[in-house]
């Protein structure tokens, strides 16, 4: 861990035990459309951790109910449902253990969050969890994906190398691929089924990475 000027962290399933209350929000979003298209956006988020919720209704929308064209009042309504569903539970799910320990073993490297969640909403619950303090590269999340997100933080030097970002999704994995960083898979909370055969390391929660 020494070796690394920056550290990037996803937010769900990494840093909070947050997966699980999302998985039940996009199910509640979608519920009033029926059990098979609410089982079939479940599905489609939990194949694709990491992507932004607004891509994931847009895709339900499109593809599992087939619209020709999306409205934008049903999305902002799936939107607000989803958001509503999952406010509470981000309030109050578990923290990773030893994160201040693992702050200050880590104070050469710059920390930063890259989150399929919404921006805002991260700042704030971080901000109201004691977490924002920890951050020192700042917490940035959707509307932009993870690749755009990455893109730009290594072109204005947000993200210096070496670099390491610590994910539990296959879209983690592949993004910090193409970014050129090095890839931890956090595995205790993940819901991924994606074979990570190929990350730099794989540990089951990030206080693996505590020196004694």
């Amino acid at each position: 861990m020494d070796k690394y000027q920056t550290l990037v962290f996803d937010c769900d399933g990494v840093l909070l035990d947050s997966n699980k209350v999302k998985t039940d929000a996009f199910h509640r979003a979608a519920e009033s459309y029926g059990r098979d298209p609410a089982r079939k956006l479940v599905e489609y988020h939990v194949n694709n951790g990491g992507i932004s919720r607004y891509a994931k209704f847009e895709f339900f929308l499109e593809h599992i109910l087939g619209r020709a064209e999306i409205d934008p009042a049903e999305l902002e309504l799936l939107l607000g449902r989803y958001a509503s569903g999952v406010q509470q539970g981000l309030a109050t799910c578990a923290i990773a253990n030893g994160l201040e320990r693992l702050r200050a073993q880590t104070r050469q490297s710059r920390w930063l969050v890259v989150s399929g969640g919404d921006q805002s909403e991260l700042r704030e619950l971080f901000e109201k969890r004691g977490l924002s303090v920890l951050f020192d590269g700042g917490i940035h999340g959707s509307p932009a994906t993870k690749d755009e997100l990455l893109s730009k933080l290594m072109e204005n030097g947000g993200i210096q190398r070496p670099a390491l970002f610590l994910g539990d999704s296959q879209y983690d994995y592949e993004a910090a691929t193409r970014a050129g960083l090095d890839f931890v898979f956090v595995s205790a909370w993940s819901e991924s089924h994606f074979d990570f055969g190929g990350a730099h390391a794989q540990i089951k929660v990030l206080a693996d990475l505590l020196q004694p």
